[in-house]
């Protein structure tokens, strides 16, 4: 069973998200902020993280960069999820280190996709 940590501090979108990959067969983790999000990477060491960019406490862009910094997290692929939908977003969370982006009201086949195109390709131990 992939195991999926989702940073997300609107409870919405957490209970909708968490709820239908869930039904999907996923484990899904929920870190309520940046900094929270980071220390989790470390300890629980998930398959992908589903990182929203507007954060408390730490960013997603900046929770993003530590989290590929760290030895034992760096492999971990990351997939920007944001209501930010503006020219230049993607691109700036792709340089942050997401290895993907989508946005908000996400769809989950589309999500499920980009998940298991990642988790596929070996980025995971």
């Amino acid at each position: 069973m992939t195991k999926v940590l989702y940073v997300e501090d609107n409870e919405d979108n957490v209970f909708v998200l968490k709820n239908r990959l869930t039904r999907k067969g996923y484990t899904v983790l929920i870190a309520s902020d940046g900094a929270q999000g980071v220390s989790m990477a470390a300890t629980e060491q998930p398959e992908v993280i589903l990182m929203d960019l507007s954060l408390p406490v730490l960013n997603g862009w900046e929770a993003t960069r530590r989290i590929k910094a760290g030895e034992e997290t760096r492999h971990i692929p990351i997939i920007a999820l944001t209501a930010h939908a503006m020219i230049g977003d993607r691109e700036e969370a792709l340089a942050a280190g997401c290895d993907d982006f989508d946005t908000k009201p996400v769809e989950i086949a589309r999500l499920i996709e980009k998940i298991q195109a990642l988790v596929g390709k070996g980025n995971v131990s």
